[in-house]
């Protein structure tokens, strides 16, 4: 009879697709029982369905560490989604069960509920700063897995394990599959390849320096702009032909690291990790209001192993910028580093332990 392997985060597409891929993983010879516990109108709801998994709702709160009117209402619903989760659960046998959390609000009820019921519990930290879901979770893991070697000082040692980011394997690939955007193949241009993104939903800063620096950037770049589904309107009005900017790059996001000469981003723990892993030098830009500055941190994993360059939000002028894209520049952006890919342990540690 198949093991039963239940999988839970979510509130952002961060915790969510670490999920998924080590889903998609572990699952590839279908030897599991998969499911997926989520919010009942979350984005993982919207992602997991292109998966052949079981998704069960559940109720859910955010969490605060700051005194709120809020945190009444949602102690409520994180009461209510312990119900849930501990009805879902309890269906399950407890030895041939295990639960991976990935973050996010929703995974507390779920992961206390697993621990009242006697299951196995892994939890896995993308970023290089804890958040305060997984360091309510952490208490009741058995173990602990962390995307960053200075997340260590955060969680019980004697449980907690590095196995780095389980990122896509086509990162660790030499291969570079064709890129069409907007219609031109990027494989082969004249120009090197400036390639900005602010994530799925855009990042209005980094668009608006890029469309003050336009003149500029477009006599030295082909420029690829993921400019986020709310903007895209606007930027298609700049007419060049080494422009293109475009609403959300989905599969072709690695081969266009791999392809960029330059790319400068905001600094989610997925996108340091995939140019890490990549080896490509880049530009952050962290987000200032991101948890207890954990963009900050994750872009320092980045200076630290390839020499990529920060810029925060308070310096980054027209001037900073053209600065860092010219040292880049000056420099071999490829380094060559050790690398692991967190997906392969993690599979591995779940496979071994049902």
């Amino acid at each position: 009879m198949a093991k039963t392997l239940i999988f839970t985060g979510g509130g952002s597409g961060g915790h969510v697709m670490p999920a998924l891929t080590v889903l998609k993983k572990v699952n590839a010879n279908q030897e599991f029982n998969v499911h997926y516990i989520g919010g009942i109108n979350s984005i993982e709801r919207e992602l997991v369905a292109d998966y052949k998994v079981i998704y069960h709702p559940i109720h859910t709160g955010k969490l605060r560490r700051y005194l709120s009117i809020e945190n009444f209402k949602d102690t409520l619903k994180v009461f209510m989604g312990l119900i849930d989760a501990f009805k879902i659960l309890w269906k399950f046998k407890r030895r041939e069960t295990l639960i991976f959390s990935t973050g996010g609000f929703v995974c507390v009820p779920v992961v206390i509920a697993a621990k009242l019921q006697g299951k196995k519990v892994f939890i896995h930290e993308q970023t290089s700063r804890v958040g305060l879901a997984n360091k309510i979770c952490s208490i009741f893991a058995d173990k602990v897995f962390i995307s960053f070697e200075d997340s260590f000082k955060y969680f019980d040692e004697k449980k907690t394990f590095f196995s780095g980011y389980p990122l896509r394997e086509e990162c660790y690939s030499d291969t570079i599959n064709p890129v069409v955007i907007n219609g031109r193949l990027l494989n082969d241009v004249d120009l090197p390849i400036l390639f900005i993104t602010g994530g799925g939903n855009g990042a209005q800063l980094i668009n608006k320096l890029i469309q003050r620096n336009l003149d500029v950037l477009t006599t030295r770049y082909v420029i690829v702009h993921q400019v986020g589904k709310a903007f895209f309107n606007e930027y298609t009005n700049y007419k060049h032909p080494n422009y293109l900017p475009i609403a959300f790059i989905g599969a072709e996001m690695i081969d266009l690291f791999k392809l960029a000469t330059v790319t400068v981003s905001r600094s989610g723990a997925g996108t340091v990790c995939e140019l890490i892993a990549v080896g490509k030098k880049s530009i952050y830009i962290p987000l200032k209001i991101a948890q207890k500055n954990e963009q900050f941190f994750n872009a320092l994993e980045a200076h630290k192993k390839l020499g990529s360059i920060i810029i925060e939000e308070k310096e980054l002028t027209d001037e900073s910028f053209l600065v860092a894209l010219h040292q880049i520049g000056m420099s071999n952006p490829m380094v060559k580093i050790q690398k692991q890919n967190g997906l392969d342990y993690l599979a591995r540690e779940i496979q071994s332990s049902l």
